[in-house]
């Protein structure tokens, strides 16, 4: 038997199909064909819900035709071949077709499961515009007097009010629209969602004309996003008549304003299309946004009118069911060139924009930070050189400090020499080593005897020593300190309480995780942004091992290697796996198992993704084992040890929506919380 853990209806995903058959005008027979083959694909595929266009059973454009008794019962005849299919078809079918209520005729979407009909919803709006004639041929739905009907010999539930729910599936209620009801101004999918539906479903016969693909993109991702719910758009294809219309059966599925997939245009052949839905995201989403909430209440009227009916579908759990879905391996880092370079954009903007807003405001026209020669600091840096050229004042009103120690490499310092003076900056050095021994003579550290003894304390004198003589400089200079601490070390608590990359006057790097670092400084390096040459040293730093270079190498020490000896993700994992779990975990609150899930389709195949930059490829790749262990170094530190660090952080700007550390922001939780619900969720995890 497969471990839960591989099968993605253990991770609040389900798989939904939209399917495009061909058809034939006024043939039911072989459209129910064409419609059943389709669902047994989707359902052969893992899917618990299958959609078809609307009017597929007759075909949209048989007009008139419609009124022909001989066609209606064939359509009843289709309609009757598909319930008997659907026995032995691990899917709910969402199929179109005319029925006739009370001597009026409703276009419908009819859902099918497990050999029965579930429900029938008449269309809302009906297009009688243009090339549309359908109030010729049907009656909206409102002019139903009934809620219930006989089909098949069966009652069974009728009206445009109706949401199915999946009962065995957490969250998968949806609701079922027909083509123009989306394109009005409140579609009635708006209200469903109010009502609960996480799915929406619309059946559509849109034909094709020049520039309504892109429209009927704007139109279902908007409507997910604003409902915040998954869209399943289906529309006709080959087949229909094309007498003054052509067809391209366009279907597009949805989540939350993102597309997760799309049918070939103008396909010549059947074809059924996967998608892997996050209902537990849609249902965190509403939670999280209480708008949502807000406007269920403001809307209770319409939200009442709704019925509810629940059936099951045999889930497919006994075999392993991979995430049919694209995962960004760096999901604070967009894979597309155009798109991360726009996001790089936009971030150091948000920076710039924010320091120069701070010294405005205050009126100090000058900074201290504090220059390593590492990746933040030098971020920090460039942030400080724009947000100088932006205000107008010299670059010489950054007073800039590098500050060797015990285990300063000769590589850093050269760096942090070169980057100073190609920006422009007041370029300062003091040697924290005499300052340091002091303080450790006075803490009667082994040390300060000749000891090699390089504990916590060792290292922290020396981050504590930097720190204050930056708070000194800047009180000195009638300047502010400038932080250079991202998003990735507040998450991990990898910053000693109090110094530098913890505390500061104003940080610029705060909600910045370190994987997005890197590609600003590459992105400020191509741009030319700040620097007209010196583009060589940005490039070495991002070659430089992440390091705190506060332990020197050697039993006696000495410190000037020629590069970093501490190296930061061999204590902490590394960095491009624990952005990822930080930020499915901020971002979306996942427990561990669906992160480590998450991780695994990312990552373990070496072969499916690439360090997003230019012409560095990363060959990483993590199984499980290793992933469930750098994720418990990331729970453990997140949610039992660091938030002490997290609650009084300094004022930062807020980048990106994957969220910020901020107390006083996106992330509040108490200093001394536990770990050990989030550890037992990672123990469920199979080794």
């Amino acid at each position: 038997m497969t471990h839960p853990f591989h099968n993605l209806y253990s991770h609040g995903f389900a798989r939904v199909a939209v399917g495009v058959p061909e058809c034939r005008v006024a043939d039911p027979a072989f459209n129910a064909e064409q419609t059943i083959t389709l669902a047994r694909q989707a359902a052969a595929g893992g899917a618990v819900l299958v959609a078809f266009p609307e009017l597929g059973l007759p075909a949209y454009t048989c007009d008139d035709l419609f009124h022909q008794r001989a066609l209606l019962r064939e359509c009843e005849l289709a309609l009757q071949a598909i319930v008997e299919a659907s026995v032995d078809i691990r899917a709910a079918i969402v199929v179109g077709m005319p029925v006739l209520v009370e001597h009026q005729l409703f276009n419908c979407g009819v859902v099918v499961n497990n050999g029965a009909v579930q429900g029938v919803v008449p269309k809302t709006f009906l297009p009688n515009y243009w090339e549309y004639y359908e109030a010729r041929q049907f009656s909206p739905a409102d002019a139903a007097a009934v809620d219930t009907i006989s089909l098949l010999g069966a009652e069974v539930p009728f009206g445009p009010n109706l949401l199915f729910d999946i009962e065995n599936i957490p969250f998968f209620r949806f609701h079922v629209e027909i083509c123009e009801d989306v394109w009005v101004p409140i579609p009635p999918s708006s209200f469903a969602a109010l009502a609960g539906a996480t799915v929406l479903v619309n059946l559509s016969a849109s034909n094709i004309v020049v520039g309504k693909s892109g429209y009927r993109h704007q139109l279902v991702s908007q409507q997910s996003a604003r409902c915040m719910a998954a869209y399943m758009y289906t529309s006709a294809g080959k087949g229909e008549s094309t007498t003054d219309l052509a067809w391209d059966g366009q279907a597009l599925i949805c989540e939350n304003g993102e597309l997760l997939a799309e049918s070939e245009r103008f396909a010549d052949t059947s074809h059924v299309v996967f998608a892997d839905v996050d209902l537990e995201r849609l249902s965190r989403e509403r939670m999280h946004q209480t708008s949502f909430g807000q406007s269920v209440r403001r809307h209770l009227g319409e939200v009442e009118q709704f019925d509810v009916v629940a059936f099951r579908v045999d889930v497919p759990t006994e075999r392993p069911l991979a995430l049919e879905r694209r995962l960004e391996r760096f999901p604070y880092v967009p894979a597309d060139p155009r798109r991360r370079d726009e996001r790089c954009m936009e971030v150091y903007n948000i920076q710039v924009q924010a320091l120069v807003q701070r010294l405005s405001q205050s009126r100090i026209s000058r900074v201290v930070i504090g220059v390593s020669g590492g990746l933040d600091s030098t971020h920090a840096l460039l942030v400080c050189a724009k947000a100088m050229d932006r205000l107008g004042l010299p670059r010489a009103n950054i007073l800039a400090y590098t500050m060797p120690g015990f285990a300063t490499s000769d590589r850093t310092l050269r760096q942090a020499r070169e980057l100073m003076e190609v920006v422009g900056c007041t370029a300062r050095e003091i040697d924290i080593r005499p300052s340091c021994m002091a303080m450790l003579k006075d803490l009667d550290h082994p040390y300060s005897r000749g000891e090699p003894v390089f504990d916590v304390t060792f290292e922290n004198v020396q981050a504590g020593e930097r720190t204050n003589h930056l708070f000194r400089l800047a009180n000195h200079n009638g300047a502010i300190v400038i932080g250079t601490g991202d998003l990735s070390e507040l998450a991990l608590g990898w910053c000693t309480y109090g110094v530098g990359d913890h505390m500061s006057h104003y940080n610029v790097n705060a909600s910045v995780p370190k994987t997005l670092i890197s590609h600003l400084v590459r992105w400020v390096a191509d741009t030319g942004q700040v620097l007209d040459t010196g583009k060589d040293v940005l490039m070495a730093v991002l070659d430089t091992d992440i390091s705190p270079e506060l332990v020197p190498s050697g039993a006696a020490g000495g410190g000037q290697d020629k590069a970093p000896e501490q190296k930061t993700e061999q204590i902490i994992g590394p960095y491009e796996l624990q952005d990822f779990n930080l930020y499915y975990t901020l971002r979306y609150g996942y427990a561990p198992s669906k992160v480590a899930f998450l991780a695994l389709h990312a990552w373990g195949d070496v072969e499916r993704g690439m360090w997003p930059n230019g012409p560095e490829v990363t060959r990483n790749s993590y199984q499980l084992p290793e992933i469930k262990r750098i994720l418990g170094i990331f729970v453990d530190r997140f949610f039992r040890t660091s938030q002490f660090k997290r609650s009084c952080v300094p004022n930062a700007p807020k980048v990106g929506s994957g969220g910020s550390l901020s107390p006083r922001g996106d992330w509040r939780a108490p200093s001394d919380g536990e770990s050990a619900v989030w550890m037992r969720d990672l123990a469920r995890i199979p080794d």
